[in-house]
């Protein structure tokens, strides 16, 4: 179950970078470029929150198997790997998923196409850079 799950949740990462990726820049390039909000930026945005919803919930069963748990019986603070692992990466994980809703509300009750680029691209570029900070790069490429 544990090997599944970790490969779950690794390989569905690399979809939730892309689609959070594709989502930030669309919104950037909506707020700067003054377009109007269209149901493609609509689509990508829900998409984005989707995937990264999907995300967390295969986090939190690969973070509450037996076998990850049991990484808590030698945890000290001072192992940076182990900690990335069980305390930042889910926190912070858990903050993007936050801010990515937040924006996704926010959008939604703004009337004009630039508040809605403007929301999405506040809270989107916010939550892909909390994720890209606490990513596992040593385990994961």
């Amino acid at each position: 179950m544990y090997s599944i799950l970790k490969s779950a949740h690794s390989g569905w990462a690399y979809l939730l970078l892309l689609i959070l990726a594709i989502a930030t820049i669309n919104a950037i390039i909506g707020y700067f470029g003054k377009k109007e909000f269209g149901n493609k930026d609509f689509s990508l945005a829900l998409v984005g929150l989707i995937v990264t919803h999907i995300q967390l919930l295969i986090g939190l069963a690969l973070y509450f198997t037996p076998e990850n748990l049991g990484r808590w019986e030698s945890f000290e603070m001072s192992n940076s790997p182990i900690r990335l692992l069980l305390i930042e990466h889910p926190l912070m994980m858990i903050v993007a998923v936050a801010l990515l809703t937040i924006g996704y509300s926010k959008h939604k009750k703004k009337i004009v196409s630039n508040g809605k680029f403007k929301m999405l691209a506040i809270f989107y570029t916010l939550a892909f850079l909390v994720v890209l900070s606490r990513l596992p790069w040593s385990q994961w490429l």
